[in-house]
C-alpha cells in the first residue's frame, strides 16, 4: 500500500537544462517563502524559527512524497487561523501532538481514498473561503503593524478591533505605520520599475521589499521592533504529549481536514496555471502533506498545507519537476543555518506590510467582482461563504458554503410554475 505513494526517479529534472532551471525556480520560490513562512510563524503563535523550520522540513518531504509536481508547501495563513485559538487554548507544547494526531488522520485519508472526494469541493467555495482567507490574515497584521500586543478576544476580527481600540488609548505607533506603508509602497511599485528597465532577472517584489525596508531601518536606526534571535538549526525533536487526548481530537481533525483541503485546491490551481496534461495524483498528495505535517510539528515546526502563492510563483518560474521545490526547501536551509543573525534583524512591521500586500493578491478584487458579476447563486454563495470563514471558522466556512451551493443548485434545477 504504502509503496504506492513513493516518488520514481523519472519525477524529478533528469538533464541539465531542466535541472538548472528547476534551480532557479527553487531560488525564486525561497525569495517569496522566506517573509512569509517567518511571518506565518509569528502570527500563529509560535515563533520566526518554527514557520522556518516548517518551510524547510515540510516543503522537503511534501516535495518528494506529494501527489503534484508543481506544489510548494509550508506555514499558511489558512493554517495560521486555525492554530492561533489552538495555542492561545493549549499552548505551544500541544503542537507535536497535535501535529502527529492530525499528520496520521490526513495519511488515513490518503490510505482511504478519500481524496478525490475532497477535491470536488465546488470552485465558487472556494473562492469564497479563499476571500475570508486573505480577511483574516489582513486583521491578523494589524498588532505588527501597529506595534502594540494584541487586543482581546479569540476570533481575528474581535482581536483587531480590541487592538485598534487599545492603539488609540496609548497612542499610535506613526513610524510603524510608516515602514508598513513604506514596504507596501516597494511591494506593489516594484513590478513596474522592472517592466520599465527591462531587468534580465526576475527578483520578487517581496524580497526587495524586505531587503530595502530592513536596509533602511537599520542605516537611520528607526526604532521598530525586529524578529529577534532565530537559532541557527534545523530544530529539535519535540516529544509529543497527550495528557488530554478527548481535548486534543477535535483540533487535530480541524487541522487535518484543512491540511487536505488546502492542499489539494492549491494542486488543482497548479494544474490549471501549467496547463499540464499530467494531472496531480489526490490521494498521493495527501499522503505527503500528512507526512509533512506529522515531521515538521515533531522538530519545532507546525502544521503545514500546500501554499497556493509559493506554489503559483513555482508554476511561472517554469519548474519542470518536483525538484524545484525541493531546491526551495534547500535554499531556505541554507539561509537558516548560515544567515540567521541577518534574518533576526527584519523589523516585524515590513513582515506586517508584505502579508498585507499577500492577502491583497489572494483577494485578487478583479476576479472577484466577475465572479459576483455570475449568477445570483453564486455571487451569494461566495459571500456567505467568506462570511462565515472570517464570523465562524475556516472548516465551518466551507461547510456552509458546501451546502448552501447544493440547496441554490438544486432549487435552480427545479422548473418554475407558470
Amino acid at each position: 500500500m504504502f509503496f504506492s505513494f513513493w516518488p520514481s526517479r523519472n519525477e524529478f529534472a533528469r538533464n541539465r537544462k531542466d535541472l538548472f532551471t528547476d534551480l532557479i525556480a527553487g531560488l525564486t520560490v525561497a525569495i517569496v517563502a522566506l517573509p512569509l513562512a517567518i511571518g506565518f510563524g509569528i502570527t500563529s503563535g509560535m515563533s520566526a524559527a518554527a514557520g522556518l523550520t516548517t518551510a524547510i522540513i515540510a516543503g522537503f518531504i511534501a516535495a518528494v512524497f506529494g501527489g503534484s509536481k508543481y506544489q510548494v508547501s509550508g506555514p499558511t495563513g489558512a493554517m495560521t487561523v486555525i492554530l492561533i485559538p489552538v495555542v492561545h487554548t493549549y499552548g505551544i507544547s500541544a503542537i507535536p501532538a497535535l501535529g502527529l494526531m492530525a499528520g496520521v488522520m490526513v495519511i488515513a485519508m490518503a490510505i482511504f481514498k478519500l481524496g478525490a472526494v475532497i477535491n470536488r469541493v465546488p470552485w465558487t467555495v472556494v473562492e469564497g473561503f479563499t476571500v475570508g482567507i486573505a480577511l483574516i490574515i489582513s486583521l491578523q497584521q494589524i498588532p505588527l503593524a501597529l506595534g502594540i500586543a494584541k487586543g482581546a478576544g479569540e476570533k481575528s476580527y474581535i482581536v483587531a478591533w480590541n487592538t485598534v481600540t487599545d492603539a488609540l488609548h496609548a497612542g499610535l505607533n506613526y513610524t510603524s505605520l510608516l515602514v508598513v506603508a513604506i514596504t507596501l509602497v516597494i511591494k506593489f511599485s516594484w513590478p513596474s520599475i522592472t517592466h520599465h528597465f527591462k531587468f534580465k532577472f526576475h527578483i520578487p517584489a517581496s524580497f526587495v521589499a524586505l531587503l530595502l525596508m530592513t536596509i533602511i531601518v537599520k542605516v537611520f536606526a528607526i526604532n521598530v521592533a525586529t524578529i529577534g534571535t532565530i537559532p541557527r538549526s534545523l530544530g529539535t525533536y519535540q516529544k509529543p504529549i497527550f495528557d488530554d487526548l478527548s481535548a486534543l481530537l477535535i483540533p487535530a481533525l480541524w487541522i487535518a481536514l484543512l491540511a487536505a483541503v488546502e492542499s489539494l485546491l492549491s494542486a488543482r490551481v497548479a494544474d490549471g496555471l501549467a496547463h499540464s496534461s499530467e494531472r496531480f495524483e489526490p490521494n498521493r498528495e495527501l499522503f505527503g502533506q500528512g507526512l509533512a505535517t506529522l515531521v515538521a510539528s515533531l522538530f519545532g515546526g507546525m502544521p503545514a498545507t500546500g501554499a497556493i502563492a509559493r506554489t503559483s510563483v513555482n508554476v511561472r518560474s517554469h519548474a519542470t519537476s518536483r525538484l524545484a521545490s525541493v531546491f526551495h526547501a534547500l535554499v531556505l536551509l541554507f539561509i537558516a543555518i548560515i544567515a540567521a543573525p541577518l534574518v533576526s534583524q527584519i523589523p516585524t512591521a515590513v513582515i506586517a506590510g508584505l502579508l498585507l500586500g499577500t492577502s491583497y493578491r489572494i483577494l485578487n478584487p478583479v476576479s472577484i467582482m466577475e465572479s459576483l458579476r455570475t449568477t445570483k447563486s453564486e455571487a451569494a454563495t461566495l459571500v456567505v461563504t467568506a462570511i462565515s470563514t472570517v464570523a465562524i471558522d475556516l472548516i465551518w466556512g466551507m461547510a456552509i458554503g458546501i451546502a448552501l451551493h447544493l440547496i441554490l443548485s438544486r432549487y435552480s434545477k427545479k422548473p418554475q410554475s407558470i
